[in-house]
């Protein structure tokens, strides 16, 4: 399991698993393909913000093989 808070971790193109925004309390994890990095500091305590092909936009709590 590599850890979502490091920008250099994170490819497009990379599934992952995110946290929506309405999820954060409960900690539910949704699945997709990164297509944009949202977040431009190297790294952020709460996971890298992204957008997924589908959509939806979320930090990364971990990558997905």
């Amino acid at each position: 399991m590599i850890d979502g808070t490091l920008r250099s971790t994170i490819k497009l193109g990379a599934k992952v698993l995110i946290v929506l925004k309405h999820d954060q309390r409960s900690g539910k994890l949704t699945k997709g393909i990164v297509q944009d990095i949202l977040t431009n500091s190297p790294t952020h305590p709460h996971g890298i913000k992204v957008r997924l092909t589908n959509g939806l936009i979320g930090r990364v709590k971990e990558l997905s093989q």
